[in-house]
């Protein structure tokens, strides 16, 4: 993704030592990105094209999910990836064992180095980071420092990132609110709309060349109250509203170049009754009204579970649904026994095609997202917004 400079901090000073950095200059683009070496723009879309058409419907489907599994075992984890072919994997701390250990676990996750997994983590920095290593500020300081400190804490942040394998961070809270009760208060970086939006776009510059860029949690849950892990969190707050709430740090980072939206599982009752993870609606205007052309995730898809309406017990109809609506990625955080949280894989695989096939799911629609999936694997810059 090319070279960028390095911003030097105590933090990225301590990382570039232990990982062997130099952080005296500005260093070439970390050979650990989890990138492929590239081989020309022309070559790699060759490349995508190619795996696309070698590719079965179940195959583009299971390039679709971001799975998770514990343990640090290189063996066991590798063979995880080789049974359900994922995209992309989704690192938590019960896959972490340090900073010097995790590239021995990231390197393990892609078969092909050629065609690397996704590798994402959800590293904030504060409460929310998977490597403890990592001592950046987070939001709780940056939100009342100057914009530039969280470019600076976000470029210590990806690099430490890049050289462990990690390509994807789910790192940037584009939400927003001055309510100091609120769930997500801690975590986002700013208390009014341009305040957010400020430092969102400083996170992504921060970030930029070393590892793919997550804005969370789209269309923003501050305005939205609750905790999205156990209950759908809703608001009445209409479209006009948001433009001028929660959609404009959302569209800053979008402007600085974020590759990656995450959808979360809210709802703004005046756009769609159904969550935004579900909703064609609000791919539509991330698409359409703010020009996103970059890859979308849903937060983790177990949480709609969690949150015990009967709606949303059948993991397979959730995951229907939102590849339905346009998400390009589904996430699913498992447990060692995936059965134990009503969620297999295969199954969820088998009967996303069966509703391909039905005429549910336009065949196009998983096309495109295994294409787009493939291009973002190879190094490739977005494609156009997903069809839904």
């Amino acid at each position: 993704m090319g070279r960028r400079r390095f911003l030097v901090t105590g933090a990225s000073v301590a990382v570039g030592a232990m990982l062997g950095l130099s952080a005296c200059t500005g260093p070439p683009a970390p050979e650990r990105s989890g990138r492929p070496l590239a081989t020309g723009p022309g070559a790699a879309e060759l490349r995508a094209a190619a795996e696309l058409a070698s590719m079965t419907l179940e195959q583009r489907i299971a390039s679709m999910l971001m799975l998770h599994t514990p343990g640090t075992d290189p063996a066991a984890l590798r063979a995880f990836v080789e049974r359900y072919r994922p995209g992309g994997f989704i690192l938590m701390g019960d896959n972490v064992p340090g900073l010097v250990g995790l590239p021995a676990v990231t390197d393990a996750l892609s078969p092909d180095p050629t065609m690397p997994l996704l590798i994402g983590i959800d590293q904030e920095g504060g409460d929310v980071r998977r490597i403890d290593e990592d001592v950046a500020a987070a939001a709780d300081t940056l939100k009342s420092e100057p914009p530039e400190a969280t470019e600076t804490a976000f470029t210590a942040r990806a690099t430490m990132l890049a050289a462990a394998g990690c390509s994807v961070n789910f790192g940037i809270v584009a939400d927003e609110t001055a309510d100091p009760t609120s769930f997500i208060y801690d975590r986002a970086l700013g208390t009014t709309p341009d305040a957010a939006a400020a430092r969102v776009a400083a996170a992504v510059r921060g970030e930029r060349g070393a590892v793919l860029s997550t804005l969370k949690h789209f269309p923003g849950h501050g305005q939205a109250p609750g905790d999205s892990h156990s209950t759908v969190p809703t608001t009445t707050l209409g479209l006009e509203e948001w433009r001028a709430s929660d959609a404009v740090p959302f569209a800053a980072g979008i402007d600085a170049g974020a590759e990656v939206v995450m959808f979360g599982h809210l709802v703004y009752s005046a756009v769609d009754p159904a969550p935004a993870t579900l909703s064609s609606a609000w791919h539509a205007k991330l698409h359409d009204g703010l020009g996103f052309s970059g890859m979308t995730i849903t937060d983790d898809m177990l949480m709609l579970q969690h949150t015990g309406l009967p709606e949303y017990q059948n993991p397979s109809e959730n995951a229907i649904r939102a590849v339905a609506a346009g998400n390009t990625m589904l996430l699913y955080v498992l447990g060692a026994d995936p059965s134990s949280t009503g969620v297999d894989p295969e199954v969820l695989i088998a009967d996303i095609a069966a509703a391909v096939r039905s005429g549910r799911i336009s065949e196009d629609v998983v096309a495109e997202a295994a294409h787009h999936l493939l291009r973002v694997r190879l190094g490739l810059p977005a494609m156009r917004p997903m069809s839904s």
